[in-house]
């Protein structure tokens, strides 16, 4: 009898253990917005560097994946179509520096996918003159897969200043 006791309680141990909760929620989700905010900070030192295998590890490599850039043509779909660009543009800038505020990170309720936003000042040299792109806004969405966040989608624009007009 003794040892059909001790047999249960071990098994009532053995059970409970295996139910505890999985985390809090809400220590999830603001690890996972500190992993994405490590990705947008990684993202801006890997172009910084003009360091392409880390700009590698960050998006996501499917021909499904999108990066509209300032310019019209830059409607990018597909991850050889932005590697390319990307290529291209470390190939005729150097000496950057980016710096970035004002982001914004949500985590999606299935704490799988992710969107971001915020502010960069954007600062090169392109042909031996200095450049600058004020108040660049820098959005997009990653999800989180084996390997970590990547980015699967991105947009960059620059503010236009129109002088609007109202009517009476």
């Amino acid at each position: 009898m003794k040892k059909v006791v001790i047999t249960l309680i071990s098994l009532l141990f053995i059970i409970s253990a295996c139910n505890q909760p999985k985390g809090n929620k809400a220590a999830t989700i603001k690890d996972s917005k500190k992993a994405v905010a490590n990705v947008l900070e990684k993202y801006i030192i890997a172009n910084e560097n003009q360091d392409f295998p880390m700009i590698e590890q960050i998006w996501a490599p499917d021909s499904t994946i999108i990066l509209f850039g300032t310019n019209t043509e830059e409607e990018l779909i597909g991850w050889n179509n932005i590697k390319n660009a990307i290529k291209k543009q470390f190939a005729a800038i150097s000496e950057t520096y980016i710096s970035p505020s004002n982001q914004y990170i949500t985590i999606g309720p299935d704490q799988k996918t992710a969107w971001f936003a915020e502010i960069i000042n954007y600062n090169f040299v392109y042909k031996g003159q200095a450049k600058s792109f004020k108040g660049v806004r820098f959005t997009g969405v990653m999800e989180k897969r084996n390997d970590g966040w990547k980015i699967v989608q991105a947009h960059l624009s620059i503010p236009a200043h129109v002088n609007l007009q109202t009517t009476k």
